[in-house]
């Protein structure tokens, strides 16, 4: 498997000097979360109203089923949190994860296979939107999430080799880097390498640029024929 991300990925982040940046530690971190709550809370009718949406959808495709579930992350400083998700799997779906474990295409404690066959009709286009992580809006309102950082992860602390332990000095995110390369099946080493280009270069500009091309990589490829 590819480890590597290429070159013309990073070509765009060099252009982000951090020796440019007018706010930073404290500043940079208070001007983040006012911007955090403010696009969160302004998009309120429109996220909401989607939420709505999906609820029904996922109520219909089977009503004995809950409709959202959280998942224990690992977040800044090594803190675990409850993140929230929409459920896109069978109920069973953690019972079903050993059994399923020799289809894994990453290397372990990461966790994924192609066309998971513990994934409901609904459930598929969700996932492939990313529409199932609406409600980490919730996280972001209550501090545990920024909208632009590393992804959180599902396993703990224990689990981090040091060196990689960089990405747990900021808050978790909505959306990162590695999501608009969207190289779905990269390894833990290959996002980290992407979270750390993120860290040392963060600023609200770069996080203004990282959300426009994550709307704009959405709807490509809501576009695409991959769909």
């Amino acid at each position: 498997m590819n480890t590597t991300v290429a070159s013309s990925d990073f070509d765009w982040i060099k252009r982000f000097d951090p020796k440019k940046n007018l706010l930073r530690g404290r500043s940079y971190h208070i001007a983040k979360r006012i911007m955090d709550l403010s696009l969160v809370i302004l998009a309120i009718p429109f996220w909401l109203s989607l939420l709505g949406l999906i609820t029904v959808l996922v109520l219909l495709s089977d009503p004995t089923a809950p409709v959202f579930f959280t998942q224990q992350r690992t977040g800044k400083g090594g803190r675990h949190f409850s993140m929230y998700k929409i459920r896109t799997m069978v109920k069973n779906a953690e019972d079903l994860k050993q059994e399923y474990a020799h289809l894994n295409k990453l290397q372990w404690p990461d966790f994924k296979i192609v066309n998971d066959p513990r994934a409901t009709l609904v459930g598929r286009f969700l996932r492939k939107t990313r529409l199932d992580e609406l409600p980490q809006f919730f996280n972001i309102l209550r501090g545990e999430m920024s909208l632009v950082g590393p992804r959180p992860t599902s396993f703990g602390l224990e689990t981090y080799r040091l060196w990689q332990t960089e990405r747990l000095d900021v808050l978790p995110g909505l959306t990162g880097l590695w999501q608009i390369v969207r190289h779905d099946d990269s390894e833990f080493a290959e996002r980290l390498r992407l979270d750390i280009a993120y860290i040392e270069r963060r600023s609200l500009r770069f996080d203004f640029q990282i959300l426009i091309r994550t709307f704009t990589a959405f709807f490509q490829f809501l576009r695409s024929d991959t769909f």
